[in-house]
């Protein structure tokens, strides 16, 4: 595997707080051999009333389901020896009225017994997800549930990505947000911060994105809920359980309820106010392995192994899920969709989806579709190191043509448009850096097949890899390594702030004006920074939380994004559905000066009012002439000016016309 496959993921050597792998026994038994269950009714079932679980088991020799009085500490009240069923399950129906309302299983495995556990498929956890809860989240609603519905979404082209950790929006003592660090800080209306400045939902909306992504909110192992008062800090790329929603961010974590019903809260919020929820999900890997469900009741079953035994470490944290194990498969498949029909989610991003083999994610997409074909499904299509799998089999950009209706990272633009991912003072496109303009024309076209590209040059990917352009999310920025203003001051040494700014826009312009999916982690829209952090995942909320007061200080710059994204949104030849559209009507204009690009979308493209658009970018730190075709031209985007209705008219002419571009800027004409 090439390093440069590598880089843009090895923040999460230290996002997964690495420990080292734990040594399986050298000879593994076979798991192919294992059965495979395939009942709709594993972890708890509920029926008038009564509880059944169901826990796939098939290498104990016995398992006990204990109950508990509380969440954490005391003895078990009961003790019930489960029932042997089929195909490897184990099954037992509690009393109406039982004794304790938490629980664990334990089994135990060659004469062993093994560590108290909840089983994989728990939905309702206690404090520190240490014991499940017998509770239906279906009985756990905020009010008005029932009637909650998904905004219309017309295509996924029309998809505006706003990345966002939950914590990092109101944690800001001038947010004017009362949840601070919680699910309900999203759901409140009418907040503002430093000179009136609309903050947290309001903030959403007015910036004009259609989908909030959450950075993972299942139950993660990095925070102990017990000691909120430490004010600690954590992206949760570290998952202990896949189906139940992190305790952190629930006003009171040891309710079990609480973080249920306030996460559907987060979603009815969001709905309401026209906007869609994507869940940051990661399946690729767990925890410490010995302390989860998985090794305490299948042991080996649920990760991939090395010839010597030893967890194999794909996701640089550790070990790695074996999803093409049918029952793992089973498991993910199963917990996304339950995110999507419990929690209404409307989209779901895998972290290193690389990780996971291409049936699992094509299963997902059949699941999902069951429900709404309108859901989103996309992931960083690669991985943080070699796997037992083999390539071919897994859901890397390279195999993306073979993952329909799924979408991936373009990291050839993220790196054409701002420099390498890890070398932090090595500029891109947008600062002057030569030699990259075949890998942002890559991005432009959504990594789909165009004449006009030369992919030998192209940074990364040397042949397109997408077959659509909603299967490619563009972007120059996330919450990995470091934000876009950071990485331009660290690029641009010397450079003044007004240089960078011109920078920053001109980078973000190209993403929101190329085809595919756009992507913006929220708060770069006002230059936000994490004082140059690249790995912030356990910094205080000092480095982390959005600073509101920069978007009174930077007003001008929030106004040309949110105007950008409604160009974006008002125009469809900046978002055609289909690589025979680009093809037909993106064409680049030949013959440009070294680091400038430029390119047309001619005749009223995807239906667009404007009959032909003329986009043209100068990533010279020096004034460039790029010539245009004849034409009528409005001027509507000149650097940081966006006026759809016009800046100027350019007289009529009949010749080629020398547009003079200032360096670091874009420039668009239409000729209405």
């Amino acid at each position: 595997m090439k390093l440069l496959r590598l880089l843009p993921v090895l923040v999460l050597l230290n996002a997964c707080a690495v420990r080292p792998a734990t040594i399986a026994p050298s000879t593994l038994p076979d798991f192919s051999s294992y059965p495979v269950y395939y009942g709709p009714d594993l972890g708890l079932t509920f029926q008038a009333g009564r509880a059944t679980l169901r826990v796939w088991a098939p290498t104990a020799e016995a398992l006990h389901l204990k109950l508990y009085t509380n969440g954490i500490g005391g003895e078990p009240v009961v003790d019930f020896a489960m029932r042997k069923a089929e195909s490897g399950t184990w099954t037992f129906t509690l009393p109406a009225q039982p004794a304790g309302r938490f629980y664990v299983v334990q089994a135990t495995i060659g004469g062993q017994k093994m560590a108290e556990v909840p089983d994989p498929y728990v939905h309702a956890v206690g404090l520190n997800g240490q014991r499940g809860v017998l509770l239906d989240p279906a009985t756990v609603n905020p009010m008005g549930w029932l009637d909650d519905q998904r905004p219309t979404l017309a295509k996924p082209t029309d998809v505006i990505i706003g990345e966002l950790h939950l914590r990092d929006l109101s944690m800001h003592p001038k947010s004017g947000i009362e949840h601070k660090g919680k699910y309900l800080g999203l759901t409140e209306p009418g907040t503002q911060g430093p000179a009136g400045v609309s903050t947290g939902l309001d903030h959403l909306v007015e910036l004009g994105i259609s989908h909030v992504h959450l950075l993972p909110t299942n139950d993660f192992a990095s925070i102990d809920e017990s000691t909120l008062s430490e004010n600690r800090y954590n992206w949760g790329y570290e998952p202990l359980h896949f189906s139940v929603p992190e305790g952190s961010f629930a006003t009171d974590p040891a309710d079990p309820a609480a973080r249920i019903r306030e996460l559907k809260q987060v979603t009815q919020a969001l709905h309401r106010r026209g906007l869609r929820l994507v869940l940051d999900v990661v399946y690729n890997h767990t925890t410490d392995a010995a302390r989860t469900s998985f090794e305490q009741l299948v042991p080996g079953y649920y990760y991939r192994h090395n010839d010597d035994g030893s967890y194999s470490n794909a996701t640089a944290c550790g070990n790695e899920i074996a999803s093409e194990r049918p029952m793992v498969r089973k498991l993910i498949v199963e917990s996304v969709a339950y995110w999507a029909r419990e929690y209404h989610a409307d989209g779901f991003r895998f972290d290193l989806m690389g990780v996971l083999d291409i049936e699992t994610m094509r299963a997902i997409r059949v699941a999902l579709d069951q429900q709404d074909h309108s859901i989103l499904l996309y992931g960083e299509g690669w991985t943080a190191g070699p796997s037992p799998l083999p390539e071919t089999a897994r859901a890397v950009k390279a195999n993306v043509q073979r993952l329909e209706r799924i979408a991936a990272f373009s990291d050839e633009l993220r790196d054409g448009v701002r420099g390498h991912v890890s070398r932090r003072t090595e500029p891109g496109f947008a600062s002057g850096h030569p030699g990259l303009e075949e890998s942002v024309k890559f991005g432009i076209v959504a990594a789909i097949e165009h004449p006009q590209i030369d992919y030998s040059k192209v940074n990364y990917s040397k042949v397109p890899w997408a077959g659509t352009p909603a299967q490619t999310i563009n972007y120059v920025a996330c919450h990995d390594d470091q934000l876009l203003w950071d990485k331009l001051k660290s690029s641009n040494p010397g450079a003044t702030e007004a240089e960078l700014i011109q920078r920053d826009i001109l980078s973000n312009t190209i993403v929101f004006t190329s085809q595919g999916i756009p992507f913006l982690p929220i708060g770069d829209e006002f230059l936000r920074t994490k004082g140059g952090s690249h790995n912030s995942f356990n910094q205080p909320d000092s480095v982390n939380q959005i600073d509101w007061g920069r978007k009174a200080r930077y007003a001008p710059v929030y106004e040309f994004y949110r105007e950008l994204l409604a160009l974006r949104r008002a125009h469809p030849a900046f978002r055609l559905p289909t690589r025979e559209l680009i093809q037909q009507h993106l064409e680049f204009l030949p013959n440009l000066p070294p680091g400038t690009i430029a390119y047309r979308l001619r005749d009223h493209a995807g239906g667009d009012t404007w009959r032909n658009i003329v986009v043209v970018f100068n990533g010279n730190q020096a004034p460039a002439s790029v010539t245009v075709p004849a034409g009528s031209y409005t001027v509507v985007l000149r650097g940081d000016q966006l006026v759809p209705a016009g800046i100027e008219k350019m007289p009529p002419s009949r010749e080629p016309i020398a547009l003079k571009m200032p360096p670091s800027t874009a420039t668009i004409l239409v000729e209405k």
